[in-house]
């Protein structure tokens, strides 16, 4: 099917959402504009749209093959890609291997912890109130989500965090931690939607430790762009 865009029907940091001819795909289009701190710090990084597109693309059809449900559809171009609709549910997931920002400094410990075994949290997605931390019993509370939407949530974050840790290390990286979001489709199926980029993901060289994300910007460390393109570069060959 080919997919027609229509209204824009939501434009947040990093991307815009259309609606197309078909009432259960929408079209996301990625931007090169980067926010850090929950827009507190904004700039853009040149290319970051189209390297984001192609790498969460790659990435949620790898996850796909592994038996974890995707929102992707279908890439459409070098920015523009089709996915399901999906109803997001606003509960961000964040899934650790090693310490690193928040929890290095919430924590008061170094950066580099290798953990025995990988940490979830959950935040509230509002950005009005900085995403604050929650746990399951607070998400049922506020309706945010059901005891068993959690369940499968977490079961899907930890399958997740197995299969692109390996798929990391294959390429000389080491997945530190990364961000997730859910949607519901409109039969009420759970999928994986959002992005997988250095945007979301701390990503080190594994040799050397080298920062290969967005942390280069949120730290002013400079080479963002040169950063992007060597996770592209070893994911895709590009």
């Amino acid at each position: 099917m080919t997919y027609e865009k229509k209204e824009q029907m939501y434009e947040g940091k990093a991307k815009k959402v259309y609606t197309t001819n078909d009432p259960d795909v929408v079209i996301v289009d990625y931007k090169d504009d980067a926010t850090a701190l929950n827009g507190k710090k904004k700039g853009t990084i040149v290319g970051k749209g189209v390297i984001n597109n192609k790498l969460t693309n790659y990435l949620m059809q790898v996850l796909e093959k592994q038996g974890v449900p995707t929102h992707f559809v279908s890439e459409l171009s070098d920015r523009e890609t089709a996915v399901k609709k999906v109803t997001i549910v606003p509960l961000e997931v964040i899934i650790r291997n090693i310490s690193a920002g928040h929890f290095a400094s919430r924590y008061g410990v170094d950066e580099g912890i290798v953990f025995a075994h990988p940490t979830i949290e959950f935040s509230y997605k509002c950005d009005e109130l900085d995403d604050p931390l929650l746990n399951h019993y607070h998400a049922i509370a506020l309706k945010l989500a059901t005891q068993e939407e959690i369940d499968l949530i977490t079961e899907l974050s930890f399958k997740i965090d197995e299969v692109l840790c390996a798929f990391f290390k294959d390429v000389g990286v080491t997945l530190v931690d990364f961000k997730l979001e859910f949607g519901k489709t409109s039969d009420g199926k759970i999928v994986l939607a959002d992005e997988i980029s250095p945007d979301t993901c701390r990503l080190w060289d594994a040799k050397t430790g080298e920062k290969l994300d967005k942390d280069r910007f949120r730290r002013d460390m400079g080479g963002v762009e040169d950063a992007y393109q060597e996770i592209m570069r070893r994911v895709m060959g590009a």
